[in-house]
C-alpha cells in the first residue's frame, strides 16, 4: 500500500517499476473511456431513433465539436415523428367508447 508513496519519494525512480505501474494503469484508462463513451452514446442513439434520424448520428459525440453539431441538428430539424393525438393530453377515455348523450333529435 505504501509502496507507491515510497516510490515517488525516491530521488531516482526505477524505470522498470514505472513501466510496470503504467502497464497496470493503461488498461484501467481504456475501460473508463469505454464506459464514458457508452454513457454518452447510448442515450443519443435512442434520441436519434425516436426523432426519426439515423441512430449512427450519435457517434458525432466522439469528435470534438460533434456533440454541438448533433445538438443543433436535433434542436432545429423537423422531427419525422407522428404527433400525438389531441386526446392524449386530456383525461383518459372510457372503455368501451360511450355514444354521445343525450341523443340529438
Amino acid at each position: 500500500m505504501h509502496e507507491p508513496a515510497l516510490f515517488l519519494l525516491q530521488s531516482q525512480p526505477d524505470i522498470q517499476q514505472i513501466q510496470r505501474m503504467l502497464f497496470a494503469i493503461i488498461p484501467l484508462f481504456f475501460v473508463f473511456f469505454l464506459i464514458g463513451v457508452a454513457i454518452v452514446i447510448i442515450p443519443f442513439w435512442f434520441i436519434c431513433k425516436k426523432a426519426g434520424f439515423s441512430p449512427w448520428l450519435s457517434f458525432l459525440n466522439l469528435i470534438p465539436v460533434g456533440n454541438l453539431v448533433l445538438l443543433y441538428i436535433l434542436a432545429f430539424a423537423d422531427w419525422k415523428v407522428v404527433p400525438a393525438a389531441p386526446t392524449a393530453w386530456g383525461p383518459p377515455q372510457p372503455y368501451p367508447p360511450q355514444p354521445p348523450y343525450p341523443p340529438q333529435r
